[in-house]
Order: structure tokens, then sequence, then C-alpha cells
């Protein structure tokens, strides 16, 4: 069976063809960063006209690529929530104008399970069940997954997610838009220790986090550089020492974390999954843990993308789940697809 996913959660717009029998056989993504960098972040109209333009050819680009037709495709799977509605819309209305053309089914799919699946699509795929740290520009979270939609909750931010307190702290030390990876790269020019930083929720006893508090941390830690030089603007040392300090207190978090989720369910594999995953210092220090395997998806599969949609909904397919039809969904839980 040949499943098209279409992705237009946010800001890409991922077009992908996946085969149940020969796999990923082919994959495109358009990044709109370039647009919205002028205004500092996503403009959710600009994004859906983008999306608009960008579906058909990035479709025919995949078909062409795979050396197949349109007549090939056995169902189409699209992105259905969470995330802007305008944009989500754009890509549910041409899936559903495809699927019905070709009289073929369409699967609704659930982006941060595309997310929470996308390290099986990688060549060191893991076995169930696994633990899954799921760190995207929009959530946190750990989840015990014991199957294909057996999931279960073990704990989320509370407030910021770790890409978002990324950029939002990028922002603040004049980093351009999206400064998230650019913060990421400075930091490896910051000297360890040189500012400290809180670990919020460190020892609340739970899965639980936070990181707004951390991002306000670090406008103290601005203003009061600044005002011990007379108020100048931070040096680049200075800021690389605070993007440092930043990443570090992120990163000592989500592994203490995620080393917490691992003792709760007394599994021994870890999956870490979404754009954060692609963070160097992340994937260092939890790929480094003791008597852990840890999985990531393919740096090009960390970031919002149709083949992390084609590959869920296949599995959809496989599991002859109901078909959908045409609805978004811009706030949706994953709690609402989690068994009890």
């Amino acid at each position: 069976m040949l499943v098209l996913g279409i992705e237009s959660s946010c800001d890409e717009t991922g077009v992908a063809l996946y085969d149940t029998s020969a796999g990923l056989l082919a994959h495109q993504l358009h990044t709109q960063m370039a647009m919205h960098a002028e205004y500092g972040g996503v403009v959710p109209e600009l994004a859906s006209r983008d999306h608009i333009r960008r579906l058909v050819p990035l479709t025919q680009a995949c078909l062409q690529q795979a050396g197949k037709s349109y007549a090939d495709i056995s169902a189409v799977a699209y992105t259905q929530g969470p995330g802007l509605g305008g944009a989500l819309l754009a890509g549910a209305s041409f899936a559903n104008a495809l699927a019905f053309a070709l009289n073929k089914p369409v699967i609704p799919v659930h982006h941060l399970e595309g997310h929470l699946l996308s390290p099986l699509l990688g060549d060191d795929i893991p076995e169930f069940p696994f633990v899954a740290l799921l760190v995207s520009g929009g959530h946190s979270q750990f989840m015990a997954v014991r199957g294909v939609g057996d999931y279960t909750l073990l704990g989320e931010s509370v407030d910021d997610a770790a890409g978002e307190a990324f950029d939002k702290t990028a922002k603040l030390l004049g980093l351009p838009y999206p400064g998230g990876a650019k913060l990421s790269e400075l930091a490896k020019l910051g000297r360890a220790g040189a500012f400290e930083l809180p670990r919020p929720m460190l020892h609340s006893g739970d899965l639980n986090m936070s990181f707004s508090g951390l991002k306000t941390a670090v406008l103290t830690a601005v203003n009061k550089a600044r005002a011990s030089d007379n108020g100048a603007p931070l040096s680049e040392q200075t800021r690389n020492d605070i993007c440092r300090a930043f990443q570090d207190a992120v990163v000592d978090v989500l592994a203490a974390k995620a080393q917490q989720a691992l003792r709760q369910t007394g599994f021994k594999r870890l999956v870490v999954a979404g754009g954060v995953g692609a963070n160097w210092q992340l994937r260092q220090r939890l790929g480094s843990l003791n008597k852990v395997h840890t999985y990531f998806p393919p740096l090009s599969l960390c970031t919002d993308n149709g083949a992390m949609i084609a590959f869920a909904g296949a599995l959809h397919l496989q599991a002859a789940q109901p078909a959908g039809g045409f609805d978004v969904k811009p706030r949706w839980p994953l709690s609402d697809i989690v068994q009890a």
C-alpha cells in the first residue's frame, strides 16, 4: 500500500510517499523560515497561503521522485492537528479533495503521534516498549509507548515547551528568528559555569517540566551583565556564555527527567523526537545514558515533515482503522488518543 502524507501544521509544508513494503520512497519539504523572519515569528495568514501554493508542486515532485503516479496512491494521510487553524485547513482541504478525486480513503493523523513514531523511520529501529521524549517548538512530553496507539502520558511542560523557550531566549539575546538553532551553535563557544541558571522542577518528584522561569532568569542575567558594563551591549563572549548556561540548564532537566521516566517504567529504551531532538548537546547527553539504548530520528526528520505523517497514516491503514473526513483540530491534546 502506498500512502501520501501531507504536513501543514505550522510553517513547513511536507509531502511524502511511504510504501508499506518498500518503506519511505520520497520526501519533499519547503520551509517558510525566510518569509517569517522579517516579522520575527510565524504569521498565520501568510503560512496558510504559502501552504496552498506549495502543496501541488511538492506532491508532483514526490511522485516524480518515487516514479509513481496519482493512480498508485492507496490512501492520503494529513495532519489534522494540533497547529495553526488556517495552515491545517490548507493541508486538510488538499488531502480530502485529492482522496475524493482518487476514490481513496483519507486518514487524519495527530501531529505529535507523527513525531512520536518518526524514529521508526531510521536505520536503528527501536522495539516496543520505550519511553518517548517529545521535544518540539510547542510541546515537551514524556510518554510510555507500548505499541502503536498504546501511549501513556507520563509528564509534560506546564508552560513553555523546550523549543519555545529556546526561541524566546534567543530573541532576548538579539538573535534573528528562528533563534533556537543559532543559540545552540553559539553555546558551543560558551564557557561552562560562566553563568549559573536555575534548573526548574528538577526535584519536583514528578515528570512535569517548566521552562518559562528559566527564560526570565536569562533576562535577569542579561540585565545584570549590561549593568556591570555601564549599559553597553553584551559582548560576544558574554552572549555565548549565556547561551551555554541556558542550554546546559535545559539539557540537565530533560536528561534527569528522562532517567526518572526510565526508572519509573522499567524500560531500557529511550526515543527522542521533535525539533529539539536535533540539538547536539541533548543528543550527546541522552545518547550516553548508562544501560539505556537511545534512539533519534534522522536529522532531516526532526523538524515537521510529511514522512512522519505518511508513516503514521500507513500504520493506521494497516490496522484497518476507519477512514476519517474533512476536519481539523487546532487544539488537540495528545491525551485524546492516549489509552486510559
